[in-house]
């Protein structure tokens, strides 16, 4: 085994926390110890701790135990240090100026960067800055370009549909329209992997606009078939027709004046379609929380594992992957400010639709 390319090394948690985090770091940390006797930094609250200087050596004992535990160790934050320019008075640097100071005062080599699209984002932009940077993908929502899948989306399904399952003898019992928010804001992935292993009879993401006719014509033919409940999840990002027309400026108007989530807009709609009584469930942050499961603690781990072998390699500007099952770095510019939307033929909708399933259009 040759000379690794990196010394020293800083690794940091950003964006909104989800299971498997402190997996990764592990795995990360742990290979490049005892493989290349590598120096770990660990920063705190993310892109915040790099611009504040709040880092520590992290020792082998640092992580013991915390493979199970869900949130993160190093804390996070969603600080987008790219978007304020404000020269800090105590230092005269910009935030991205400070992040350079605080990355040579450290001695980094390189930096790991874990978290979705805005933490990978930022990556990908300090090392047009000149940084050595090697992303991994988190993210519940499952959305992030090139990977087959993020760690922490595992686990959310699990969780959220653990939730559907719950309100089904709820339903049954007081022959209700029940009504389960989820997360996606831009994406579907949650909504429609949970709605599906829950038995949704209805599912609502962004990439499929609903008309609220379409639906309640749905419930009225369960109802006629002598079902009196139904089951209708909504991810966060969930769309109306109407709304689908909109410019990307008078939907964010709309949706920041609205008083209430997209779920409780939905209920209200279906009441006044059907006749029928509805109940909302907004499961929110339920969903980031709690012990990744085992599935997620594999993932987690194998590409902690992979991006230590990466910096011991040099092998810099990229995002680890899974794609066909195969480990692999996929530039960050490939990654940068996208979003893998649920495509409209995914096998997972389709047969979505063939097992009765209605999603609003």
């Amino acid at each position: 085994m040759g000379e690794p390319v990196v010394k020293t090394f800083g690794i940091l948690t950003s964006g909104g926390d989800a299971p498997g985090l402190n997996a990764a770091i592990r795995g990360v940390a742990r290979t490049a110890i005892t493989q290349y006797g590598m120096k770990v930094i660990g920063i705190e609250e993310g892109y915040r701790g790099l611009i504040q200087g709040k880092g520590k050596e992290l020792a082998p004992e640092s992580f013991s135990g915390i493979l199970t535990r869900g949130g993160t160790i190093l804390g996070t934050s969603r600080e987008k240090p790219f978007k304020n320019d404000e020269i800090n008075p105590d230092t005269g640097l910009t935030p991205v100026q400070q992040i350079k100071e605080n990355y040579k005062k450290w001695g980094l080599d390189a930096l790991v960067v874990i978290g979705g699209n805005g933490t990978n984002t930022t990556g990908y932009l300090l090392a047009q800055e000149g940084l050595n940077i090697i992303g991994l993908p988190k993210t519940i929502d499952n959305d992030l370009e090139c990977t087959d899948v993020s760690f922490g989306f595992h686990t959310a399904v699990s969780v959220a549909t653990e939730a559907i399952d719950r309100l089904h003898s709820t339903a049954h019992s007081h022959n209700r329209i029940m009504i389960i928010e989820v997360m996606g804001h831009k994406a579907g992935w949650l909504g429609l992997y949970a709605g599906i292993a829950g038995g949704g009879d209805v599912v609502l993401i962004p990439e499929i606009p609903y008309h609220i006719d379409s639906i309640a014509t749905h419930l009225k033919e369960r109802q006629a078939e002598g079902k009196n409940f139904s089951i209708v999840v909504v991810a966060e990002g969930a769309l109306s027709e109407e709304e689908s027309f909109m410019d990307k400026k008078t939907f964010k108007q709309q949706r920041k004046e609205m008083p209430y989530s997209i779920a409780y807009r939905v209920a209200r709609e279906l009441e006044e379609a059907t006749g029928l009584e509805s109940r909302v469930t907004v499961l929110g942050y339920l969903q980031r929380g709690g012990t990744p499961t085992p599935y997620d603690r594999v993932l987690a781990t194998q590409f902690g594992v992979a991006a230590a072998h990466m910096l011991s390699r040099g092998e810099f500007g990229k995002m680890v992957t899974l794609v066909n099952g195969k480990l692999e770095g996929v530039p960050l510019e490939k990654i940068a400010g996208k979003t893998k939307r649920v495509p409209l033929d995914h096998p997972t909708l389709v047969c979505g639709r063939e097992v009765g399933t209605c999603f609003g259009d």
